[in-house]
């Protein structure tokens, strides 16, 4: 094994690898629905030819046949069991470079290296999919550790959620020692399945250890480039390109792409200028694509990859990037001195605290600090499953803030995206327990001012900790841009000098490009009217340089300093923050000062301008909360009232802001989660009344022969019984025979099939066929990330749906 070698490689130039192997499998004679791994066991000479072609074409990589393997697609024992066909990618791989680079022939005294192939599951995970995340981490460890063995390093590819990438990523670096590459499938708006960004893939993937990351598949190379250039910005690693040749079509039963080597090769180089290292190809590409491309590449001078000092933390969705302007961290989630906090907690009323997120979320909150701890719960089982539900409400980054490792590393290990760490200080064993955990799931750490002689009176001491703080994290492997440092507010009532001591060391800390952050309200303990020092003071502390206030964001007073001084500084350009802060400003009134407006009766009129409760709880995926004001609703409005006027407009807002890329898919499927709850209440009702609801009609779905990815179908059913549509799911890897039979029996008129890969698309023009022979009134739709709209129209489809509600929309069209 050379593993270190390739990272030698990659920082000495350029480096190339393979391109697709689906297609030169398809053209060796791969049947449709045929699982390519099981060629490693029954005809590995011919992988072996695909092998030694790619590395005469000049790649130095080769990526082994093994995306499809894992103990969800072979879960057996005996010839074709997982450890088999994954030991036996590796091992065919690995012999074709020893006989390549025997054989005296160009590029054979070039290094090579094996990276084991690992392509994603096709299940979501929890909370917006059934997968749990550590069985997601177990699933992939079982892969690694079949195919370590010979290879020299893991490649996690074509991943389209961040948080499977991430399960991913973590089980590679714990089942061996291998350097370990990200690389993300992102669609044509810079985007993941699930919302994530390339800044986010890279905050996440840096902050997990690869060695390398970027993207793969999805796009042809020309589309790649706003996304390989936002990746070259952020990422400190060198970034990893393998795009599709173009856009696929079907030609007499087979795939075929636009995008001719030539064309290619063009692209790749501008990509090479941008910055990126490692090359290659996916989908449609073949070796006469990597030779033309490495002829071209390797004239060039590569960028140097040098080091981002960007401090980001994210979400599965959203990236906060410290150093423009204060960033607002909420303060609420956090039983001190919050009596009703505390009873949730008791009560275990996760609902309360979801609320308390997403009000945060509404008034302005970037952040959401999150902290569980009382000393009579479990602290790290509720910290885990406070994390995992806030993430399912609201797409704020969170700051996970404990003094119990072991909740740390709990909810760290669960979140999805790089969080902030709250905290460390500067005490020895503190610092010992918590940076191992740090370096090894990534994050912005808070550190603290203090140490073993307490809090310095001066900003010089207190700047002094921060220091030796950072010092001991470089140890860890962790930078100074992921340090945070709360120089710490202390109480004025107690000492009249304490808010310049903590001014003084922000000064000082922003002169040593330290980031900083304050609990703000802390400086007001034990005096009259807090909100009017701790607004002012929050004014100063941004004047001299604070990085993020961990406040209430639900207090007046503070966000109209922070908008003011933002305005007033130049922060906010077109004063939009501003202007909608003003608005907010309460109007002269005869009644008491700050009076709550009456809240309307459950089912009346909402005031003008205001949203419906119910429908602002599925659009928030609040479930308990939704079902509860379904079944006020219910008390003055009919059952298919309630449906029509806010369980189907609330989805439609959530839908067509998931069409026009302002939503994402996890919070599509909440809020249909959501609805399903108020669905179940309304059923329950009309049960009790002795009637139903008869569906608005009868749906097929299937994923094709062949395909075991079933994430795009199961959202498209989540949302199809939103609707009020009945679905027959038929499962994964279903025979065109099983489909056709089944709509013939049932006298349906739509179905659905979806398809991943390119090579089971056949297997889903073969299933068109048939329906059109046996069922030629049933409309079909069809889905999938290889499918075009021309690729629809070659294979027979009725229709091409880019997403989930397209199909939803579709079917309303069918079934009017």
């Amino acid at each position: 094994m050379k593993s270190k070698g390739i990272l030698e490689e990659i920082n000495k130039g350029f480096l190339f690898v393979d391109g697709s192997c689906g297609t030169l499998l398809q053209g060796m004679g791969l049947q449709p629905g045929e699982l390519p791994e099981t060629w490693n066991i029954r005809h590995p000479e011919r992988i072996k030819a695909m092998h030694r072609a790619y590395l005469e074409a000049g790649a130095n990589v080769l990526t082994t046949n093994s995306f499809g393997a894992s103990p969800l697609h072979y879960s057996g024992e005996g010839e074709f069991s997982l450890e088999a066909v994954t030991s036996a990618a590796v091992k065919l791989a690995r012999e074709a470079i020893d006989e390549f680079e025997a054989s005296g022939l160009p590029f054979s005294d070039e290094p090579h290296f094996v990276a084991l192939d690992i392509g994603p599951l096709g299940k979501l995970l929890k909370p917006f999919g059934d997968l749990d995340f550590e069985d997601a981490a177990g699933f992939f460890k079982k892969t690694v550790e079949a195919g370590c063995e010979g290879a020299d390093l893991v490649l996690v590819e074509t991943m389209n959620d961040i948080y499977e990438a991430k399960a991913a990523v973590l089980a590679a670096k714990e089942s061996c020692g291998l350097p370990v590459v990200l690389t993300c499938a992102f669609d044509e708006g810079g985007k993941l399945l699930t919302g994530s960004s390339p800044r986010i893939e890279t905050a996440v993937a840096e902050g997990l250890g690869a060695c390398a990351l970027g993207i793969n598949c999805s796009l042809g190379p020309e589309a790649m480039l706003p996304i390989v250039e936002e990746l070259c910005r952020y990422s400190s690693v060198p970034v990893w390109v393998s795009p599709n040749a173009g856009l696929p079509r079907s030609e007499n039963g087979k795939t075929v792409y636009n995008v001719t080597a030539e064309d290619f090769t063009a692209s790749m180089v501008k990509i090479a200028q941008l910055g990126a290292r490692v090359l290659g190809g996916c989908c449609g590409t073949n070796p006469e694509f990597i030779r033309q491309m490495r002829a071209a590449v390797s004239r060039l001078e590569p960028k140097p990859v040098t080091f981002k000092n960007d401090t980001l933390i994210t979400s599965y969705s959203r990236c906060v990037e410290f150093g423009a302007k204060t960033v607002i961290i909420g303060e609420r989630i956090n039983p001190t001195g919050k009596k009703r906090f505390k009873q949730a907690l008791r009560e275990h009323d996760i609902e309360y605290i979801l609320q308390e997120g997403a009000n945060q979320q509404d008034a302005g909150a970037e952040v959401l600090d999150v902290n569980v701890g009382l000393p009579e719960i479990d602290e790290p089982a509720m910290m885990a499953e406070v994390t995992g539900e806030l993430q399912s409400v609201t797409e704020l980054p969170l700051q996970i803030d404990s003094t119990d490792p072991a909740a740390l590393e709990r909810a760290l290990r669960l979140y999805n995206g790089k969080a902030m760490i709250n905290s460390v200080n500067g005490k020895a064993e503190v610092m010992d327990a918590v940076f191992p955990i740090a370096a090894k799931y990534g994050g912005l750490i808070v550190a603290l001012t203090l140490d073993e002689s307490g809090i310095p009176e001066t900003a010089e001491g207190r700047v002094a900790i921060a220091e030796k703080i950072c010092a001991r994290a470089a140890e860890y492997g962790i930078h100074k841009k992921d340090l945070i440092i709360d120089p710490l507010a202390m109480t004025v009532s107690s000492d009249p000098h304490a808010a310049e001591a903590t001014l003084g060391a922000l000064e000082q800390l922003r002169e040593k490009g330290f980031m900083t952050s304050l609990g703000v309200s802390n400086i007001s303990f034990g005096l009259p009217e807090r909100r009017l020092l701790n607004a002012s003071f929050l004014t100063l502390a941004m004047d001299r340089g604070l990085g993020a206030a961990i406040m209430n964001p639900g207090s007046p007073d503070m966000m109209n300093a922070l908008r003011s001084f933002n305005a007033l500084r130049g922060l906010d350009p077109a004063f939009e923050a501003y202007i909608e802060q003003a608005s907010k400003q309460p109007a002269p009134a005869a009644g008491p000062a700050n009076a709550a407006p009456a809240a309307p009766a459950p089912g009346s009129a909402q005031p003008e301008g205001l949203e419906d409760p119910l429908i602002t709880a599925i659009r928030k995926g609040l479930k308990e909360h939704a079902a509860r004001l379904t079944g006020e609703a219910l008390q003055t409005l009919a059952p298919i009232e309630v449906i029509d006027t806010k369980l189907i407009p609330a989805l439609d807002i959530v839908g067509k802001g998931f069409e026009n890329k302002t939503v994402f898919l996890p919070q599509l499927l909440m809020a249909a989660e959501a609805a399903s709850e108020c669905f179940g209440v309304i059923k329950a009702k009309l049960a009790s009344e002795g009637s139903g609801g008869a569906p608005k009609g009868r749906i097929v779905l299937a994923t094709v022969k062949g395909d075991i990815h079933d994430i795009g179908k199961n959202i498209v059913k989540v949302l199809l019984e939103n609707y009020g549509y009945e679905v027959i799911d038929l499962g994964k890897d279903v025979p065109p025979e099983r489909i056709v039979g089944t709509a013939k029996a049932e006298n349906i008129r739509l179905v659905g099939l979806s398809a991943l890969m390119t090579t089971t698309v056949p297997a889903m023009e073969e299933t068109i066929k048939q329906l059109r022979s046996a069922c030629p009134g049933t409309k079909v739709v069809v889905g999938g990330a290889v499918l075009t709209q021309e690729y629809a129209d070659m294979i027979g489809a009725d229709k091409y749906a880019k997403d989930a509600m397209e199909t939803v929309r579709y079917a309303e069209e069918i079934f009017a």
